[in-house]
């Protein structure tokens, strides 16, 4: 069987100080999805390259980023009408952290700065019942650790949107849209190494907003079920109508 492809679109890129320990955002979904056989095509659409046509790839990835999904930049915003034609479309989509978050403004979401700040570390995530229920998220403990680094989050729900999981933070940490179509604001592809590189990069920032980096070092462990999650997306497995794919 030929691997699938898959369609990363990168919105994104780390600093220099802590690319070059880490490696950039493509290879960390390389190594996250691991044995999957999978052929990945990125697209640098931050740079301004164009999205091929929904359809052209098995699924797409939308990857996390250092910029802001309020900040409306040209690129984000066609990056949204793409998810919205490719979501019409049945294209099965999947958004880590800015693209959680843009998928749900693309889909009629709000998306703003977190009244509470950032959210940030190794923490719990807690399944909701639709969670539960959900097959995509079968068989995940009812909470698992995973992790998180942002400030803006989804405040509210496009129509027709389920909240799937969250935390003591953030109401919205996974969503389903549409029976194909889901996204989740922690990063599945961070492992404890390249969180440990932000939280040291952003140390002064952090310290001043009333972290404490040490017992966020402290705090880092592996995270196995959002991997789970993510390798199950690519796999082709999970989605509201797995069981006629």
């Amino acid at each position: 069987m030929a691997p699938r492809s898959l369609l990363l679109i990168q919105v994104g890129t780390p600093p220099d100080h802590i690319r070059a320990t880490t490696g950039d955002i493509p290879a960390w979904f390389v190594d996250a999805v691991d044995d999957v056989p999978v052929r990945m095509d990125v697209v640098e659409v931050y740079k301004g390259h164009a999205l091929p046509e929904p359809g052209r790839h098995d699924a797409a990835l939308i990857t996390g980023s250092w910029s802001m999904v309020t900040d409306r930049h040209d690129w984000s915003e066609a990056t949204a009408e793409w998810i919205r034609r490719a979501v019409g479309a049945g294209m099965p989509v999947m958004g880590v952290c800015y693209g959680h978050q843009l998928m749900a403004h693309a889909l009629g979401g709000t998306v703003d700065y977190h009244p509470e700040g950032r959210e940030m570390g190794c923490l719990d995530v807690e399944l909701l019942p639709t969670g539960q229920d959900d097959p995509w998220l079968q068989g995940c403990p009812d909470t698992f650790k995973a992790n998180l680094t942002h400030s803006q989050s989804v405040l509210a729900l496009p129509a027709g949107a389920v909240a799937l999981a969250r935390s003591a933070h953030d109401p919205h940490q996974a969503v389903r849209y549409a029976p194909h179509a889901v996204s989740v604001q922690f990063h599945p592809e961070i492992t404890p190494a390249i969180l440990a590189a932000c939280i040291q990069a952003h140390g002064d920032d952090l310290r001043a907003e009333g972290f404490d980096t040490a017992a966020l070092l402290d705090d880092l462990v592996d995270t196995p079920t959002p991997q789970t999650l993510l390798q199950r997306f690519v796999q082709g497995h999970g989605t509201a109508a797995s069981d006629q794919d």
